[in-house]
């Protein structure tokens, strides 16, 4: 695995929340004395550093394919980071205290992302059994869970209820007629409001009846379309002559009396 120095060491420095920090002594490799150094945990790499306010870490450990366990030592509070392979270094460090000890082992021990795969899937598992395990009326449906649906509003509740239209409306002198869609067994209706059918459907208000407009109201109409310009532009003129009056006499009180 290639890393580049200069974007770990300011990875380790930058100001990211870090998992875990603090005091550990470190074992070296070929000597077996204890070092104190300052560790920071972030992700899945331990860096360590030889003090507190090191601008540079001294290392770093992917903490990828490994276990962190228990182990003995002339050291108090100590515990080894093991890395499958014949070859591999174990890392032995050592706390100040239990609390600690068990502070960095459990967060080391949650620190790979082969840890975070484990959880991911034990998580999507329980989901899928809560989904399964839904109640569904009086028992629980086995059913795999199938695609959300929004809620409902009454409005649409209303109108999932009502009757199916045809496609092509009756029509009784160029208007639908509604009783003939609803049925024309059915006895009409002189309450004056539309009312439920015997399934408890709402039914939609009757139509009222077909007026013929006479001759005079026509003629009427017409006149009315033909002078509606005209009227509009009398109004038109009338009330664009007052505001021009109000105008000028408001630009004449900004300017006050003359001398």
């Amino acid at each position: 695995m290639k890393l580049n120095e200069r974007s770990l060491a300011f990875y380790a420095t930058c100001d990211s929340p870090a998992d875990n920090a603090g005091f550990l002594y470190k074992r070296g490799e070929r000597h077996t004395a204890y070092h104190r150094r300052w560790f920071v945990l972030k992700g899945n790499m331990l860096f360590y550093f030889e003090e507190r306010d090191s601008r540079e870490p001294v290392g770093v450990i992917v903490l990828e394919g490994c276990n962190v366990e228990l182990c003995d030592s002339a050291e108090g509070f100590a515990f080894a980071i093991r890395f499958g392979g014949t070859k591999s270094r174990t890392y032995v460090l050592a706390a100040e205290s239990q609390a600690a000890m068990e502070s960095w082992v459990k967060s080391l021990s949650r620190a790979s992302f082969d840890y975070m795969r484990l959880v991911v899937r034990e998580l999507e598992k329980q989901l899928q059994e809560m989904r399964q395990g839904l109640p569904g009326g009086c028992g629980g449906s086995r059913e795999p869970p199938g695609p959300w649906k929004p809620k409902l509003s009454g409005l649409e509740q209303c109108r999932e209820r009502l009757p199916a239209l045809p496609a092509i409306l009756p029509k009784e002198n160029g208007c639908a007629v509604w009783n003939n869609v609803l049925g024309a067994q059915q006895a009409p209706d002189t309450s004056g409001c539309g009312g439920h059918d015997e399934e408890e459907n709402p039914r939609p208000p009757p139509v009222p009846p077909r007026r013929r407009v006479s001759n005079s109201e026509a003629a009427s109409a017409r006149v009315a379309v033909v002078e509606g310009p005209s009227t509009f532009c009398r109004l038109h003129e009338q009330y664009s002559r007052e505001v021009a009056r109000l105008r000028q006499d408001w630009q004449q009180r900004q300017r006050g009396p003359r001398p």
